[in-house]
């Protein structure tokens, strides 16, 4: 499917400036002056494909959520407009501990591309309440990208939750070796994804992942060989060996 033409898409002109009082008109304006061909035709090139998207870059959507601040009720308004840059946005801006489990379950069944799903588990879905239960609900998923999330989240919960016990990560294991099947790419990444982070929290942690890939190697499965493989690569390398020895010291 390929991405609307951005002229194709033009929002309606805002009725007043941008400042403080954001509204979703005025930041799908802005939106689209930031975007760019170019970059629609880059991501593509990287396997983003959406229904409707303007281009604007990374850094250009972390200067304007920096703008803009935290809005719950604006945040639900970009996602509705259904832009691709609007919804990667709106996970910038939201406030997680608004964010219900409606809300995330609604959200998830629209990932439709890598990036929309990475970049919500990111910006917001790993900070809020009850993610570490909508991770393992989501890897029974079937759709592609719900699936991805579940991951996707387990592996920016074992980044970004500092204060997480080894036993909530020793819990996914098993639930990355019963998917480790899946042969989707962006699923299969995934899993491969989270199981290196789990690796390279700690030095138990890494014990435990690297028998978890261990036992995905003797799978009769080509997507578990290789995530096992690629996993060992780096939780068994000199580099996270010395600096996990490095942490427990």
């Amino acid at each position: 499917m390929k991405a609307r033409s951005r002229s194709s898409s033009i929002p309606k002109k805002r009725s007043s400036p941008p400042g403080e009082n954001w509204t979703c008109e005025g930041v799908l304006a802005e939106l689209y002056k930031l975007g760019e061909k170019r970059n629609v035709e880059g991501m593509a090139h990287f396997g983003i494909v959406a229904k409707n998207v303007y281009g604007v870059s990374k850094p250009k959507l972390d200067v304007l959520a920096r703008r803009i601040g935290r809005n719950h009720e604006l945040a639900l308004n970009l996602w509705d407009s259904g832009v691709h840059d609007a919804r990667i946005l709106a996970g910038m801006v939201d406030e997680p501990k608004k964010v219900s489990a409606a809300q995330m379950n609604r959200w998830v069944h629209d990932f439709d591309n890598w990036d929309i799903c990475d970049g919500t588990c990111c910006h917001l879905f790993a900070f809020v309440d009850g993610a570490w239960a909508k991770a393992e609900t989501w890897t029974k998923r079937t759709s592609e990208f719900e699936k991805r999330a579940g991951f996707a989240l387990i592996a920016y919960l074992a980044y970004r939750d500092k204060t997480a016990k080894n036993a909530k990560y020793k819990k996914m294991l098993p639930i990355l070796l019963r998917e480790a099947h899946d042969d989707r790419n962006f699923v299969r990444k995934a899993v491969n994804w989270a199981l290196r982070n789990i690796g390279k929290r700690n030095l138990e942690l890494n014990r435990a992942a690297i028998r978890t890939a261990e036992r995905m190697k003797r799978l009769d499965s080509r997507a578990a060989r290789w995530i096992a493989a690629d996993a060992l690569r780096e939780l068994k390398s000199d580099a996270v060996q010395t600096r996990l020895r490095r942490k427990k010291a």
